[in-house]
């Protein structure tokens, strides 16, 4: 992927490729649904603007925060909401990232336990390995079971699920800014925490993070629609199939257009503001999310 910071997406798969969940026979049938799901590939987004974050902040002369291990346990996070997503009570889909999906490979209830199991495995693994101050380590946890939670990427699904967004351009933002949004955040935002950085200057990061989530959803609603099942790695038209609300079913396709250059300009916005000296892999994550075709 042109302009895409791969070396960072590389230091992450290896990473992730090198867990290790079961400490027995018994449960490595589990062990195996999870590593499917988590090594089927991906672009790795959350992770990598994780270590892009630290690097921006390294360069504004705060120390490296070092955050290998929550970059991972992001994508483990992510790759368990991708399996629940897939799952015949919610999206009912059977191809993800370009192969069945891990209810269709491993059952149902195997597959709900994998995700279960990457969920917990997540916290476990920051709280076991990422360095730092332990007040810093805490709060950036904290910000991510929240990101994760009832008030953030699990109540964006119920909202999702059972249409209880209210109507309009502000519910659909506010649903997204749940189901998607906040995840995309935590991913900046708890890089910062693990830096001890506060406020003033976290604000136009959390700007910046915020809008990003959008951006994704947005051209992720538009490639529902214009994408392919074999570049997409999914099946194409599901939010239409399943009645859900877009910003394609809301403004159109040429009306979500609009909207992600202007979300793509207020994230780069917000970024020259964060990093008035440069940050070269937020900058290409942003225009990667704004140009993707998967």
């Amino acid at each position: 992927m042109a302009g895409y910071p791969e070396d960072l997406r590389r230091r992450v798969d290896a990473y992730l490729a090198a867990l290790r969940f079961s400490d027995g026979a018994p449960t490595s049938g589990l062990e195996e649904a999870m590593r499917y799901s988590l090594l089927a590939g991906g672009k790795r987004i959350r992770p990598v603007l994780a270590l892009a974050t630290a690097r921006a902040v390294e360069r504004a002369g705060h120390p490296d925060p070092q955050v290998l291990p929550f970059a991972a346990a992001l994508e483990l996070i992510h790759t368990y909401s991708l399996i629940h997503d897939d799952l015949p009570a919610m999206d009912d889909d059977e191809l993800r990232r370009g192969r069945p999906t891990c209810h269709v490979a491993y059952g149902e209830d195997v597959a709900i336990l994998a995700g279960d199991g990457l969920y917990a495995e997540a916290f476990r693994h920051v709280l076991a390995h990422q360095a730092g101050e332990p007040a810093h380590v805490l709060a950036a946890v904290c910000e991510l079971a929240g990101a994760t939670g009832v008030n953030g990427m699990v109540g964006g699904q119920y909202l999702d699920v059972h249409e209880a967004a209210e109507a309009g351009p502000a519910g659909l933002r506010a649903l997204h800014a749940l189901k998607t949004g906040r995840l995309i955040g935590a991913s900046v935002e708890c890089v910062l925490l693990l830096a001890g950085i506060t406020a003033p200057a976290t604000i136009p990061y959390r700007t910046f993070a915020s809008e990003l989530g959008v951006l994704f959803q947005i051209v992720d609603d538009i490639l529902d629609v214009t994408g392919t099942a074999d570049a997409l790695g999914k099946p194409q038209g599901s939010d239409e199939r399943l009645g859900k609300r877009t910003y394609v079913s809301e403004f159109g396709l040429d009306g979500a257009r609009e909207l992600a250059a202007e979300s793509l300009a207020k994230a780069r916005g917000a970024l020259a503001d964060a990093a008035p000296d440069g940050a070269a892999e937020l900058e290409q994550i942003t225009d990667f999310i704004y140009t993707r075709t998967s």
